[in-house]
């Protein structure tokens, strides 16, 4: 079980450091963006991206 969560989190790592290290101009806007956002906006993308992270995890399992 440990194993398969530190694969998981590597992979998590993995995927989100392809955007700053293909283009770090377009990422550094983005998260510029980011830091405008509402609290509960930023929650709402947060929920979002659990709930489709969930479905895709039972999808595939």
């Amino acid at each position: 079980m440990l194993e398969t969560f530190l694969m998981a989190f590597a992979l998590m790592l993995i995927i989100e450091g392809i955007l700053p290290f293909i283009s770090p101009r377009m990422w550094r806007e983005a998260f510029i963006k980011m830091t405008e956002l509402d609290d509960g906006q930023l929650r709402f993308i947060g929920l979002t991206s659990m709930i489709i992270g969930l479905a895709l995890l039972m999808l595939f399992s």
